[in-house]
């Protein structure tokens, strides 16, 4: 076994290699950039390393320095978790040549696998089911629509060193084919130094399954079986869960079998997995890609398997055989994972950068875990990736694990940043999502008009503005009982309340009992029983022989309570306040839509029109790059361009003006 080993990685990920080295009694080596000076990544490690300044391509890219880095501490292995150098042979190659083991399969599965157009030649001559498409190198638009044309449409377009859902678009007709080859071509570029594309037959109704397998130097090659990963957006995954609810015993069965073999056709050793696309009218599968690393979603893998996916890979690199065999492995309940992603989902996801003001993770056990990288106070920086952490949870049934899910969800307080926790709470309590009929196109169907908290349906629709009925009397009772107050503002409370939220007015009266609050909203009695404290964000109560947490925020003169996602914008009044505040005026925001608005940070890489120009609706206007993903802004109305505010090359903040029209 190893004595020491560098994790050339940061966040989550370096942090769960480190506790599973650490448990093994194995010495631990962290690299950083400045950026990460302070990372909690750094803290955990045993030692740290400095290897450049924040942009990857000076630091966590750079393999002279993390080789040099190796050499400066006598780390004897490297693990590369996942991104970054994980799957680039020349790393694998660089530390073979010094003498230090590659915590991962050998440089030839990883060149086989990284290339889509290979690794589906190699897929086909082993036997495994590959999507009808054309899998060679295409030269131009012209090519490529003529070969999208014979494959018929919908088509796919995908870079051959791709990933992550960088290089890919979906093309329904000719001038679609020419603009995705463009835009999907200048990004695989950019992501990968890989300019390469090839085009596949679009799988409709599609789910997206894959199969973890693990592979020793002694010819034992075992799957572990499969994640369900089809919720996604913008082709990266949001939610995985081990199993699928879609897959048989026969079919999943049949699909590691094929995994299995194509694993062995390339000598594989190490974790890895291979993913399928799954036709969800047909069952039919098919071969899409080798991941040869670490899959970010392997949490739910060890929740069903009780197996360490780390600690197999460590000892797999140290020669070690596997410990078990196929028929040994067992699948016990159920787990989903959330990927909580510093991001904004009030406008189209966008990234959001910044410092963790507040970072309360919910409370974790056999049944809830968290693998992140931050802490409170920390940073989330613009370089990397802006995942904040993974919540993975566990149940007997898919319906106990889902339940458990959107309790943790609802405890999971972030404040700073903007976050997807209440998106992934919708996702999670979507009745569609609950019956299992899951696709890749669930969000676009589901949320055809983004998310929208405030539209959403509560389990219990008159439980938040009983908890935010019952937060005033608190508020309005502490302050009625401070002294020193002037003549007329102390005294008695009002007898009863009027709820205003939304279009929806209701009454309650509340009452303190020994346990908590009761509250009679509209006629119904809700007993809440909470030692909640005013200051406290999260007010956890028991109604009804169910535990509830509610995230209470003061809003100007509202409570804003959030729970399954949804939003409730509640103000609590007298009545006669009431009366009088269905007279106030409504305020409007400003009136922004001559403007074309950066809707990112990110660098302004194209421009598409010029001043006078008549654009229509639906065209392209310009290309903001924001973490290494191209995002085409387009019209959402026909008009005509007045001034351009900036310049390509820029570097823009959110919302600034970029295009101003007549």
């Amino acid at each position: 076994m190893f004595k020491k080993i560098l994790v050339a990685n940061r966040g989550e990920i370096a942090c769960r290699i480190f506790r599973t080295a650490r448990r093994l009694g194995i010495g631990t080596v962290a690299v950083y950039s400045d950026a990460d000076r302070d990372a909690l990544h750094v803290r955990l490690a045993d030692e740290a390393v400095h290897i450049g300044p924040p942009p990857s391509s000076e630091s966590y890219l750079r393999i002279d320095r993390i080789v040099e880095a190796c050499k400066a501490t006598g780390a004897e292995a490297v693990h590369p978790g996942y991104g970054f150098l994980s799957e680039n042979p020349a790393f694998q190659e660089a530390l073979a040549q010094e003498g230090i083991v590659f915590i991962g399969p050998d440089r030839r599965a990883i060149e086989a696998m990284g290339d889509k157009i290979r690794s589906k030649q190699l897929a086909r001559e082993a036997g495994v089911n590959t999507v009808p498409g054309y899998i060679g190198v295409i030269e131009d638009p012209d090519q490529a629509v003529a070969i999208a044309r014979e494959i018929g449409y919908p088509v796919m377009i995908k870079a051959s060193a791709g990933g992550g859902g960088k290089g890919m678009r979906l093309a329904w007709n000719d001038q679609e084919v020419r603009e995705g080859f463009v835009s999907a071509t200048n990004e695989a570029r950019s992501a990968f130094g890989d300019e390469r594309v090839f085009l596949e037959k679009f799988i409709e109704q599609p789910r997206h399954i894959e199969i973890q397998i693990i592979a020793d130097h002694h010819g034992n090659i075992c799957y572990l079986g499969e994640r369900e990963c089809s919720i996604q957006r913008r082709h990266q995954k949001v939610i995985e869960e081990a199993p699928s609810p879609f897959l048989t015993p026969e079919k999943r069965r049949e699909m590691g079998e094929q995994a299995v073999a194509l694993a062995r056709a390339v000598d594989y050793r190490s974790a890895g997995t291979v993913e399928f696309i799954v036709g969800g009218t047909t069952g039919e599968f098919y071969f899409l890609e080798m991941n040869t690393r670490l899959q970010v979603e392997h949490p739910v893998t060890e929740m069903v398997t009780g197996l360490d996916l780390v600690e197999l890979m460590i000892r797999v690199a140290a020669g070690e055989p596997l410990p078990f065999t196929q028929d040994q492995v067992r699948l016990s309940g159920w787990a989903i994972e959330s990927r909580v992603y510093a991001e904004d989902p009030l406008r189209n996801f966008m990234p959001s950068i910044g410092r963790l003001v507040r970072y309360r993770e919910p409370p974790v056990s056999e049944q809830v875990r968290v693998d992140s990288g931050v802490e409170e106070g920390g940073e989330v920086s613009m370089y990397y990736d802006p995942m904040i952490a993974k919540l993975i949870t566990h149940g007997d049934t898919r319906e106990e694990a889902a339940r458990r899910m959107a309790d943790a969800l609802d405890a999971y307080y972030i404040r700073g940043v903007n976050h997807n926790v209440g998106f992934l709470n919708a996702l999670v309590c979507h009745p569609r999502f609950l019956e299992g009929r899951l696709t890749t196109h669930f969000i676009a169907e589901e949320f055809p008009d983004g998310f929208q908290p405030e539209a959403l349906a509560h389990p219990e629709p008159d439980l938040p503005l009983a908890v935010a009925a019952a937060v005033h009397y608190n508020r309005v009772r502490r302050a009625a009982q401070i002294s020193g107050r002037q003549d007329g503002f102390g005294g008695s409370l009002p007898d009863r309340w009027v709820l205003l939220c939304g279009e929806r007015r209701a009454e309650a009266r509340v009452e303190r009992v020994a346990d908590g609050y009761q509250v009679l909203l509209d006629g119904k009695t809700y007993r809440l029983a909470t030692d909640w404290k005013r200051t406290e964000p999260l007010f956890r109560a028991r109604v009804g022989g169910r535990e509830w947490c509610f995230q209470v925020e003061r809003e100007g003169i509202a409570y804003r309570i959030t729970s399954r996602g949804c939003t409730f914008l509640v103000r609590v009044f007298d009545p006669t306040t009431a009366d009088l505040w269905a007279l106030m005026p409504e305020k409007r925001p400003p009136d922004l839509s001559k403007f074309l608005l950066s809707p990112m940070p990110g660098l302004l890489v194209a421009l598409r029109v010029e001043v006078g120009q008549l654009v229509k609706a639906g065209e392209e206007l310009a290309v903001v790059e924001a973490m290494k993903m191209e995002n085409s802004l387009r019209a959402v109305a026909d008009g005509v361009v007045k001034e351009i505010l900036a310049e390509v090359g820029d570097s823009l903040r959110v919302d600034q003006p970029i295009i101003a029209f007549e």
